[in-house]
């Protein structure tokens, strides 16, 4: 199984970069930007704090790159650093969370084309609604929902990221969503009622 992990283009990038070839941490960089912002605005809550992580993980990698061993998918390896990362914040006598800022969630408009505008306000307000149940899951739950929904890693990847086991990553995931359904239940319940509402 290592074998194929060997054989990961991110991996043998960061191969690279261990032997020296500051190209080759570019294009890693480029690569991976996106997603690990993304994951740290979204686990920390804050646009602004959330890049600041990211960079402080891209720093990790440079610092690491001596030490570096193809072991697993890069993917598992490199979300393990940003979630040690984003947990050392989160879990900071100092930390508040604080609500997402309704300029964050213009970032990620809904996939309608041209909705009514009804619909999009509603649908802008589930989105915070979503980012706010997300926010208040136990660190480790909130982890391993936005590893395996934003970044579609698989069980045994965010158990590596985790430094957990699938069956603890599949019981998170599991009262994860469960705590998530009943949190949106009236959300989702305003949505089924107003799609049921003729055209």
């Amino acid at each position: 199984m290592s074998e194929v992990f060997v054989l990961d283009e991110d991996a043998r990038l960061m191969c690279r970069v261990r032997d020296g070839d500051a190209g080759a941490f570019d294009r890693l960089f480029e690569r991976w930007r996106v997603p690990i912002v993304r994951f740290a605005v979204r686990f920390v809550g804050r646009q602004d704090r959330g890049e600041e992580l990211a960079q402080e993980v891209f720093l990790k990698l440079y610092r690491a790159r001596a030490r570096y061993e193809p072991r697993e998918r890069f993917a598992a390896w490199i979300f393990r650093v940003a979630t040690n990362t984003c947990l050392n914040e989160v879990r900071r006598p100092e930390y508040r969370h604080r609500p997402v800022d309704v300029e964050d969630l213009a970032q990620e408009p809904t996939d309608r084309s041209r909705p009514r505008a009804d619909d999009a306000v509603h649908a802008l307000r589930l989105q915070a609604a979503v980012r706010e149940a997300v926010a208040t899951l136990p660190d480790t739950q909130r982890a391993a929902l936005l590893l395996q929904q934003d970044q579609g890693l698989s069980y045994d990847e965010i158990a590596a990221a985790l430094d957990s086991t699938t069956s603890a990553v599949k019981a998170l995931l599991n009262r994860a969503r469960r705590t998530l359904t009943e949190r949106l239940a009236p959300w989702l319940e305003a949505r089924r009622a107003t799609e049921g509402v003729g055209t």
